[in-house]
């Protein structure tokens, strides 16, 4: 296909005038450009949803909208009495996508799981290194010395067996670093000295083919016509990048797309009053927070991340940015998360005690920090930049000079991952419903190696904690161990949790089938146009 920007209608149109026929596409404005196409390597759910929620599936997956595990390419599963020995009787059947370079000729089994998670444990794996080769999210749940061994019963047998019992493996499993990718492509790839194509020109199982790309504009899917759970309704899936809130929300008025994410607060009433639009909601599993730099002066000081801490004004924050769309954080664990913890108390706006806090650890008045603000919309945030300038108006009141600094999304995660800011806007949405996928990729010693710790945070009695409940198989200890590192965070201060918000997705009322996810994934494979 000619290489040329397409956009709303006309882009529909184009696609269906070279399909020779009225292809059924689907437009989805997307906030912002993929990192890559291999959701093992990224993090960001802009990059998830250009992958794992269109071109991957996984061993076990979530019933779309709602948080329960259900069968995905692993029909079902045994576990052992011991919790350690996990059996996976994969599905029969499926087929692999195809592109240009590679036509696959295997259906999936065994080979292509060992290969998706030997790629992320073995260093010395032919894979491991390509496209950078950092698995923040595997090596996160410390899932290299977690899983001992992965062996090929039969083709369409795999037996994991953990170095102890692991309570949220099985969620973890449905998360995105976990889709499976074709280990004949791999091998075809390697050979023909191209293995980074693997992860730039992806090919899973999923419902859609990913046919191009073309950065910061758009990226074109096609529906898999042999997928497993059958052919998606829509032919053609557009992912049309517009970063600006405003401009989305003028193409989705327009028609030029149909379903888009992150809109403005203060549009939702003009949404609500549009009769061509719905405005659909769910309560998010997300909290939007303010990571310090943990391992730099002067917020490696716990009074002063305690102090910077009290001097923000949460409440007026949350009225002047959310507009009744987010409700405000005292906890890392959102309040729809079991074990959160709703009676600890929460520092109040006190900017008087912050100055004294601060002169007690031996800041200067007129100090320099740099506050980073992310250029893009998130669930758990909806105008950085505004919650950046909020902040270091409350941050000048203590004697604190805060300099604004961003980054385009892409080098703002990476600049952060290396350690680079003081106090970074940051967020998360779980990916499984479970505790752990909060406290562990978050703020963990491990992660705090490079991956998704942008406090750079490593506290031994709080990693205790928080490695002693993933191993625990008693419910109601894990539910006081969570209980405990919610305190213990509280009083070291890493990150200031700043809000959880409500997900609004405006979408035309011509679309049907489409849910809210409460992980903030975008899925469109039950998704139609009337």
């Amino acid at each position: 296909m000619k290489q040329s920007v397409l956009k709303g209608v006309t882009a529909a149109m184009l696609l269906a005038a070279a399909s020779g026929a009225a292809a059924n596409t689907l437009v989805f404005c997307s906030e912002g450009s993929p990192e890559n196409f291999n959701p093992q390597l990224y993090t960001s759910g802009t990059s998830v949803d250009a992958s794992a929620a269109t071109v991957y599936n996984r061993l076990v997956d979530f019933k779309p909208g709602t948080t329960e595990l259900i069968p995905s390419l692993a029909e079902r599963w045994d576990i052992s009495a011991d919790g350690t020995v996990y059996t996976f009787h994969l599905r029969k059947g499926v087929k692999f996508q195809s592109n240009r370079y590679f036509h696959s000729t295997r259906d999936f089994g065994a080979d292509d799981v060992i290969f998706s998670f030997m790629r992320q444990k073995d260093p010395q794996h032919p894979y491991h290194n390509v496209s950078g080769g950092t698995y923040a999210n595997f090596e996160s749940l410390e899932f290299g010395s977690l899983i001992k061994n992965i062996e090929k019963l039969d083709e369409h047998t795999v037996r994991f067996t953990l170095a102890h019992a692991e309570a949220p493996f099985l969620a973890d499993l449905a998360w995105y670093f976990a889709s499976i990718l074709s280990a004949d492509y791999a091998d075809a790839m390697l050979k023909a000295g191209t293995p980074e194509k693997v992860d730039s020109d992806p090919l899973g199982t999923g419902p859609f083919v990913l046919a191009q790309y073309q950065k910061d504009s758009r990226i074109l899917y096609r529906a898999f016509p042999e997928y497993w759970q059958g052919k998606a309704k829509l032919d053609r899936l557009v992912f049309s990048i517009t970063p600006d809130a405003s401009v989305r929300l003028a193409k989705l008025t327009k028609n030029e797309c149909q379903v888009m994410p992150f809109p403005n607060p203060a549009d939702l009433p003009k949404i609500r009053a549009d009769s061509n639009l719905v405005v659909m909601q769910k309560s998010g599993l997300n909290t939007g927070f303010l990571a310090f730099n943990t391992q730099k002066a002067p917020t490696d000081n716990v009074r002063v991340r305690q102090a910077l801490a009290m001097a923000i004004n949460k409440p007026a924050i949350i009225d002047a940015i959310f507009q009744g769309t987010g409700t405000t954080a005292k906890n890392l664990l959102p309040p729809d998360v079991w074990s959160a913890a709703s009676d600890l108390q929460d520092y109040p706006y006190d900017p008087q005690r912050a100055k004294a806090l601060l002169t007690e650890a031996g800041v200067a008045p007129g100090t320099a920090i740099e506050l980073w603000a992310m250029p893009v919309q998130r669930p758990y945030n909806p105008n950085a930049r505004r919650m950046a300038e909020m902040i270091q108006a409350d941050w000048q009141k203590v004697g604190i000079n805060a300099h604004i600094v961003t980054f385009e999304w892409g080098e703002y995660l990476q600049r952060v991952k290396n350690g680079e800011h003081q106090a970074a806007l940051m967020g998360w949405t779980t990916a499984t419903g479970d505790p752990d996928n909060f406290f562990g990729p978050l703020f963990s010693c491990t992660a705090a190696k490079g991956g998704s710790n942008s406090a750079k945070w490593c506290y031994k009695p709080f990693d205790a904690l928080i490695t002693e409940a993933r191993s625990e198989q008693d419910h109601q200890k894990r539910v006081a161990l969570y209980r405990q590192a919610q305190q213990m965070m509280h009083d070291q201060m890493p990150a200031v949790m700043i809000a959880h918000s409500t997900i609004f997705e405006p979408v035309r009322k011509e679309v049907t089938g489409y849910q809210v996810d409460p992980f903030g994934k975008h899925l469109f494979w039950q998704v139609d146009l009337k």
